[in-house]
C-alpha cells in the first residue's frame, strides 16, 4: 500500500488497545471512523520500551494536556500485544491508547511497512473531517518530530 498524501482520506481501522490511568488498565476498541469530528494523532512506533520509542512517546506524554485543549486525541500504534503495551504504559507513565496491530493491517494500510526494520516510525494527523492533514514518516526510525511540532499542525485545524 501506499502512504496515504496530505488532503487524502485517512485509511480506516478497528484495532484492540489499551490506557493505564492511576494503575488502572482498561482495553476496549479504537476505531478511527469513531472519532470523526475530533483530530486524531496517530503515532506508529516500533515497539513497547524500546529507547527512542520511549523518548518519542513520553515527549507525547508531557504536551497532553494541550493536545486535549486543541480538541485532539494521541493513539500510539505499535505491532506488540496488549500485555506489552499495558507494561510499557505503567513504567512510562502513559495515559493516551496504545493500540495492538500484531498482523500488521493498519501499519501496511498507511503504507509504512519497512524490510528489515518492521515500521517506519511515523505520526500521522487526522483532521476532524477523516482526511490526513500532515505527516512525517520515518526512514530509518530514529527521529520523531517533537510534540511542539505536531501541535502546531493541530492548531491549524481549529484556527
Amino acid at each position: 500500500m501506499q502512504i496515504p498524501e496530505v488532503g487524502e482520506p485517512a485509511p480506516g481501522f478497528t484495532l484492540p488497545g489499551t490506557t493505564v490511568r492511576d494503575g488502572a488498565r482498561t482495553d476496549g476498541e479504537y476505531a478511527l471512523a469513531a472519532e470523526i469530528g475530533r483530530t486524531v494523532v496517530l503515532a506508529f512506533y516500533p515497539g513497547d520500551a524500546t529507547p527512542v520509542c520511549t523518548a518519542q512517546l513520553c515527549s507525547y506524554q508531557e504536551e497532553l494536556d494541550d493536545f486535549g485543549d486543541l480538541g485532539a486525541v494521541v493513539w500510539g500504534i505499535s505491532p506488540q500485544a496488549l500485555d506489552s503495551h499495558a507494561a510499557f504504559a505503567h513504567g512510562s507513565s502513559l495515559t493516551f491508547p496504545l493500540l495492538s496491530d500484531p498482523a500488521g493491517d493498519v501499519v501496511r494500510a498507511y503504507g509504512l511497512v519497512a524490510p528489515g526494520i518492521g515500521l517506519r516510525r511515523s505520526v500521522f494527523v487526522i483532521g476532524p473531517d477523516g482526511v490526513v492533514r500532515w505527516r512525517h514518516v520515518g526512514l530509518v526510525g530514529l527521529r520523531f518530530p517533537k510534540a511542539a511540532t505536531i501541535r502546531a499542525q493541530v492548531e491549524q485545524l481549529v484556527a
